[in-house]
């Protein structure tokens, strides 16, 4: 039996937070968590959570997975921080070279790190103007890259990520993604013969020379914007297009890298090779790092003192790191997400025929949006239903997050390591969550 969500202490914690924490930080929940392990939570009134929201991306090898924190503990008596730059550490070199072999590429490559997601974009993009003489920056729409200044440039959901915080960032450009159930030339695919793509060809006469432009980045699967899984000629058309005019392509795998998509990378799926790559979240378990991984040549552009900083690539986020890659490989974490995804895809499905709010059921791998409108004929996105379906799933014991440019998806960012009983149990929360909001 439940107890009362939320609880006394969560309340008790819930009006400390209100008295010393800005509301600019945004919660989800009225959930205070006191433990959490594989891919369960639970909160400081003894309640238990499956958790599909994964900190958002970060614990795809689950949470506190005991070959981490042993690693961890034992580089905690070892030291916790030198500052690479100062006096260098074998973690930091070890781990560089791990991405520099499990990144896209046959190729020499490097790697720098960084503390979050948003600073690898910064300096992948910092690396790729120094690289090409060049200064323009292409993002999609749907594209959310992060919060700092180049990044909040980039992200393209207005409210609540870029909403009274400009003026933004020179130089930076946009242009169509491939939402394909919300197409932005009203084609249908694989009619629409890929305008998205050749729409980057008019942008070089419309908007700026190619010439100008340094590098275009991309989320091979668009997180925040919806869960988004483009045609399979999509990224390999850009990606020509890139290498015709010397633009660095620039693989955003933050959220969709590290076995989320069945794949070590979701790049992979598409045959594509970035020539910069940027990685965080799930790289380290939770330990804050991020990385920048690319081409030799382009990452030895910068000359020293130009990309770096004192935090980046510590010494536990390091080995923590090097631990979740042995993971990833001894326990085929990319080949259980491809079977989890399965599993949620098919379930969806089957209730995409009996729930008319379903419009949209896409993925790859363990990635899973699910799209809710009012009416299936218009598109209309149903916000609030989703913000009830949310809660109801809480209420029962389950925790999702929604996404999307209408706020209007449930994606599902389960750890890789959930048990197939918890998986199952999952989705009876959320049918179950679905028939009550649907009733109202």
């Amino acid at each position: 039996m439940r107890n009362e969500v939320p609880g006394p202490n969560a309340l008790k914690l819930m009006e400390e937070r209100n008295r010393y924490v800005p509301r600019g930080i945004s919660y989800s929940y009225p959930l205070f968590v006191k433990e959490a392990k594989g891919a369960m939570l639970t909160d400081v009134d003894d309640n238990q959570f499956i958790d599909f929201a994964g900190g958002i991306g970060v614990a795809n090898a689950g949470h506190c997975p005991e070959q981490v924190v042993n690693a961890v503990k034992e580089q905690l008596d070892r030291y916790i921080h030198t500052n690479i730059n100062t006096a260098m550490y074998e973690p930091y070199v070890r781990l560089a070279h791990e991405l520099s072999d499990l990144t896209p590429g046959d190729f020499p490559k490097k790697t720098m790190f960084a503390n979050s997601g948003a600073e690898a974009v910064e300096n992948a993009l910092k690396i790729a103007r120094r690289y090409t003489k060049r200064t323009g920056i292409i993002g999609l729409e749907c594209a959310f890259h992060g919060r700092t200044l180049m990044t909040m440039s980039l992200t393209s959901k207005y409210k609540p990520y870029k909403n009274g915080f400009g003026p933004f960032a020179p130089e930076v450009y946009r242009v169509p993604s491939a939402y394909c159930y919300r197409c932005y030339f009203g084609l249908s695919y694989p009619s629409c013969e890929m305008q998205c793509v050749k729409n980057l060809a008019r942008f070089f006469v419309a908007e700026t020379s190619a010439e100008n432009i340094a590098a275009l980045i991309v989320e091979p699967v668009q997180g925040e914007g919806g869960f988004l899984v483009p045609p399979p000629e999509y990224l390999p058309g850009l990606k020509e297009i890139c290498s015709k005019h010397g633009i660095m392509f620039v693989a955003d795998e933050i959220q969709s890298g590290f076995g989320r998509t069945g794949k070590m990378f979701a790049v992979e799926h598409f045959n594509v090779v970035p020539d910069l790559m940027t990685i965080a979240k799930s790289l380290a378990a939770g330990f804050p790092i991020s990385a920048v991984t690319g081409r030799a040549e382009v990452m030895e552009a910068c000359d020293p003192g130009e990309i770096g900083g004192t935090y980046g690539g510590n010494p536990l986020s390091c080995v923590a790191g090097l631990q979740v890659i042995d993971m990833m490989k001894k326990e085929d974490l990319p080949g259980r997400a491809a079977k989890i995804g399965s599993l949620i895809v098919h379930k969806m499905q089957e209730l995409q025929e009996k729930y008319p709010v379903i419009g949209d059921v896409r993925g790859l791998g363990a990635m899973v949006g699910i799209e809710l409108v009012k009416d299936l004929k218009t598109k209309e996105p149903a916000k609030e239903l989703t913000g009830r379906l949310a809660k109801e799933c809480f209420k029962r014991g389950l925790v999702i997050l929604t996404a999307g440019i209408y706020s209007n998806v449930v994606r599902v960012l389960c750890p890789l390591v959930i048990t197939d009983e918890q998986l199952n149990e999952a989705m009876v929360i959320m049918e179950d969550a679905l028939e009550e909001v649907c009733k109202a």
